[in-house]
């Protein structure tokens, strides 16, 4: 049976009015500097991206590899927090119209309490959510229906691992994007995006009802190009991260990083 939830927000807009791959910058919400969130994103909008996805800052980061694993512990430092980062951005629809996504894990999101914190997130204009701790099974039974109440698509995660079986499940349930993780390490390693090709080639050729876009090891031009001819789009943020890492003019060194990849 198909159960799938059409959802209309800014994420499922973006997708089907879009005729080019789509480009997701990922950055971590707080960092350089605590108050730089909302001047990051308002760069990103500025230099052409078509959608972003702010990281929650959490101690202990499973999929994120060194680079922004060092940037959730400068924010954390920083004294970034989930209700924080509503704060600094609950008047950004004002200026902000691309789709916004978070990224965060499990356990930070229970503390705040699941209803709430997709109460908080729509209000403020999130568009969807990215928990790549959350398992479908306990998504699909306790998170779904809060998830669809507040209009906010819940991205699920599938790697080269991941079976036909829990391919086609995902795919009923998610409402935005399919994100295919390119590999099994975390995000930001060196390995050659190329080496995928017969994964991506599969995925592309599974007839999945959802957007696919492709992340981890994506890092440049050459990358982005490269997974976009078997997806709808690419996600970079390591490279990102390290981009911005000790910028003294964000606004510039953003644009001049995002004008490198298209």
């Amino acid at each position: 049976m198909d159960t799938k939830i059409q959802l209309k927000n800014r994420l499922t807009t973006a997708f089907s009015d879009s005729k080019k791959p789509l480009l997701n910058i990922y950055f971590t919400a707080g960092y350089p500097a605590l108050n730089d969130t909302l001047p990051v994103l308002r760069a990103l909008q500025n230099s052409g991206v078509d959608m972003v996805e702010i990281g929650m800052p959490f101690s202990d980061p499973l999929a994120d590899g060194p680079v922004i694993q060092r940037s959730s512990e400068i924010a954390l430092e920083n004294g970034m927090t989930i209700k924080g980062l509503f704060q600094q951005i609950k008047e950004m629809r004002k200026e902000i119209h691309i789709p916004v996504l978070l990224m965060g894990y499990i356990n930070p999101v229970l503390r705040y309490g699941v209803e709430k914190f997709c109460e908080d997130a729509a209000a403020v204009g999130v568009d969807g959510v990215i928990i790549p701790d959350l398992p479908v099974r306990e998504y699909i039974e306790d998170y779904e229906e809060i998830f669809q109440k507040n209009n906010l698509s819940n991205i699920f995660l599938v790697t080269p691992h991941t079976s036909p079986e829990r391919l086609k499940l995902i795919d009923e349930h998610a409402t935005g994007f399919i994100y295919a993780v390119s590999t099994d390490s975390t995000t930001g390693n060196t390995k050659d995006i190329r080496q995928q090709e017969a994964y991506f080639s599969k995925l592309k050729a599974s007839g999945l009802k959802n957007p696919l876009m492709i992340g981890f090891n994506v890092r440049d031009k050459e990358s982005f190009c490269f997974a976009t001819d078997y997806a709808n789009g690419a996600i970079i943020g390591s490279a990102f991260v390290k981009a911005i890492t000790g910028s003294k003019n964000l606004e510039k060194d953003i644009d001049v990083f995002i004008k490198g990849i298209r």
